[in-house]
């Protein structure tokens, strides 16, 4: 009897075992397919932001410079950090709002676009308005303050580490509800992986670029002070395209204003977003069809951009006026 029993308390045993191997399994597989949903989701939204991205990036870019070389990277890393900071009070948000008000996504996106728009107009007003005249100008009181002895460079840099972070907050507040609205739809942990990891990558990504931008110079100035003609030739090459690349920058994140901003209020207005889909299946001909209709609906998302900001950019200056600013 004895030996029975043993042997039916082995039998339990294995077969406990192998139930447990196949839950282990399945459980394995589940998590990977929960992996593979976050990390698909994450590459989704990554796409979504990168139109925000390349505005952020300029934006902040031009924010730090002015500085002097050698604390150049110390004020990226304070901005850097200032960014963590404005993402660890927005993710929670964010979170806060999908769970417990998830009508609210729709409309915090709408209103995201219409900023994002009318930032972009507000831009192409100024460049018109004042020209390169006042950018020299400031330029000048960045060099003269560098220059000048007698002034607080500690409270200039803490002006520029503030003046960025707030432009980042504003910035990482678009990244965010953006991502949010692509994963509105998902379990709550996903989400969390999605917004953490959105929130690091755009951070890293953000600021290790501006770190290397503001640097560049220097790069080209280091190699350029080489024995080899090569690397000579290689920094001023770099000396020469550093100001070509911020005025790129800056040319691409205007524009990626009005495709993401204008997208997303597009999106969100059912028969405008019908009538330019319509629009750009009707260029879609012949092999380059995709091509044409991608290129076609992004005109019109941008065209709807533009007048979207410019009728917000209007209401502002109207309420400015009314209120004798």
């Amino acid at each position: 009897m004895a030996g029975a029993s043993l042997l039916t308390l082995l039998d339990d045993i294995a077969t406990i075992l192998d139930d447990v191997a196949v839950m282990t399994k399945v459980a394995a597989k589940k998590s990977a397919a929960v992996a593979d949903d976050v990390a698909t989701m994450t590459k989704v939204a990554t796409q979504k932001t990168a139109g925000v991205l390349g505005d952020d990036l300029a934006l902040n870019a031009q924010q730090v410079t002015g500085v002097r070389a050698e604390r150049e990277i110390p004020v990226v890393w304070a901005v850097a950090k200032g960014s963590l900071v404005n993402k660890a009070i927005l993710v929670p948000a964010a979170l806060a709002i999908s769970a417990w008000a998830p009508w609210l996504v729709t409309p915090l996106l709408m209103l995201g676009g219409a900023f994002l728009c009318f930032e972009g107009v507000e831009k192409l007003a100024h460049k018109l308005l004042h020209g390169a005249d006042e950018e020299e100008a400031n330029h000048a009181d960045h060099a003269q303050a560098n220059a000048d002895g007698t002034v607080d460079l500690v409270a200039f840099e803490r002006e520029k580490i503030q003046g960025a972070v707030r432009t980042d907050f504003i910035l990482s507040a678009e990244i965010i509800v953006i991502a949010l609205g692509t994963v509105a739809s998902a379990p709550f942990l996903q989400q969390v992986a999605v917004l953490v990891g959105i929130a690091v990558l755009m951070t890293v990504g953000v600021y290790g670029l501006v770190g290397g931008i503001v640097k560049l110079d220097d790069l080209g100035l280091w190699l350029s002070g080489k024995a080899s003609s090569a690397a000579q030739a290689l920094g001023r090459g770099l000396l020469a395209a550093a100001p070509w690349l911020m005025k790129a920058l800056s040319v691409a994140g205007t524009a990626a204003m009005f495709l993401v901003g204008g997208g997303i209020l597009v999106h969100g207005i059912g028969p405008l977003h019908h009538a330019i889909e319509g629009a750009g299946a009707a260029v879609a001909q012949g092999a380059l069809g995709g091509l044409w209709q991608a290129l076609a609906t992004n005109a019109l998302n941008a065209v709807a951009g533009i007048a979207a900001g410019a009728v917000v950019l209007a209401g502002v200056h109207l309420v400015q006026r009314l209120r004798g600013k």
